[in-house]
């Protein structure tokens, strides 16, 4: 189990859900959906200590979360960006400096929201980032699509084959963009699922074999990426 940190960021302080892998591991930023930090985000943080990194989940809304849809759309849309990046890079940096992360560099995973702002911050801190997973991400804010060029990072993304919000014409065109720029970038389209079928607190949507196979995708990923 994880615990509340605090950490510097963008000249006061952020916070965060950590847990450090037992013995050290590579680092790894979660970066939550647009409800929050929940417990499935804790979870998934506590999933990756299990599985030997030492993983870190900023906390972008400042403490609140909420299960309602249209809350949690004014949470996303109200959010600065400049400032999520501050808080990630914070959380980054918490990461390098800890006794427990194994690794000289980090890497990040996001689910929906968090996603593309996973995206967004491999790009803005390339050369803490080695490895960017991104589950059925997407930026919502036309300022914020970031500087492909600056990626450094590799990118191995999962998707949802029925996504509404962000499907596979939007994913392919994706990949032509970082195909073109000369990025090792690599997307998964999973067969049959809807956004957020990793999330086993939504059974709506939750496909457990395709979620399976993305989590086990994803640990062989930063394990083999993350320097």
């Amino acid at each position: 189990m994880g615990s509340i940190v605090e950490f510097p960021s963008n000249g006061s302080s952020g916070t965060g859900y950590f847990a450090p892998a037992e013995g050290g591991g590579p680092g790894v930023v979660v970066v939550q959906e647009w409800w929050g930090i929940v417990a499935h985000i804790r979870d998934v943080v506590d999933r990756f200590a299990a599985a030997g990194f030492s993983a870190i989940a900023p906390d972008l809304f400042g403490g609140e979360t909420t299960r309602e849809p249209d809350e949690a759309a004014k949470l996303m849309m109200a959010l600065n960006v400049d400032r999520a990046v501050a808080e990630m890079s914070g959380a980054v940096d918490f990461l390098l400096a800890d006794q427990h992360v194994s690794s000289k560099t980090v890497g990040i995973t996001g689910y929906c929201m968090g996603g593309g702002l996973a995206l967004v911050a491999a790009c803005r801190l390339p050369e803490k980032i080695s490895a960017c997973a991104p589950f059925y991400g997407l930026i919502p804010w036309e300022s914020a699509e970031p500087d492909w060029s600056t990626l450094r990072a590799r990118v191995s993304g999962h998707y949802a084959e029925r996504d509404e919000w962000f499907g596979p014409e939007a994913v392919a065109a994706l990949s032509e963009k970082l195909e073109a720029a000369g990025k090792d970038a690599t997307f998964t389209i999973h067969p049959g699922t809807d956004h957020a079928f990793f999330n086993d607190t939504r059974p709506e949507v939750y496909d457990a074999r395709e979620a399976a196979k993305a989590w086990e995708d994803t640990l062989t990923f930063l394990r083999d990426t993350i320097v």
